[in-house]
């Protein structure tokens, strides 16, 4: 009796990479929640292991570029499909990033007061009082 092989047998790597694809996907959805909870530490543990998948899916496939990928053959289009439903997830995670961060500028914009006879103080990166004069001074003009 002959033994049938599925196209994931058939195909060496290509299971290899259907879970490995499918932990990126779990990876990229738990970098999604901790992004809304503002979980930075989490954030930054689940960046190395997706940057640790994304390396290790290059291996497997030998796929570098993006455009690299329509070189595999018609049996990974599964692989394929998932891929593109992670780059998504990606997009969607970065969107999130950038609306978080045009927030916190905004706040930061709001504190920064132009009257000179103000006492509010803001701090820069290092913990210094910095205080922003958006005109020019006297001595610049």
């Amino acid at each position: 009796m002959e033994a049938t092989l599925s196209v994931t047998d058939a195909v060496p790597g290509l299971a290899l990479a259907l879970e490995r694809v499918q932990a990126l996907s779990s990876v990229l959805e738990d970098e999604f929640a901790a992004l809304k909870v503002q979980d930075l530490d989490r954030f930054e543990q689940l960046l190395d292991l997706k940057t640790g998948l994304l390396q290790e899916l290059s291996d497997i496939t030998g796929v570098r570029q993006p455009e690299d990928a329509d070189k595999l053959g018609e049996e990974w289009a599964e692989f394929r499909s998932q891929m593109l439903a992670c780059r998504d997830m990606h997009r969607r995670n970065e969107i999130l990033i950038v609306r978080k961060l045009d927030a916190i500028r905004g706040a930061l914009d709001s504190l920064h007061i132009t009257d000179p006879t103000s006492s509010v103080d803001v701090y820069d990166r290092l913990g210094r009082v910095n205080r922003l004069r958006k005109g020019r001074g006297y001595s610049e003009a």
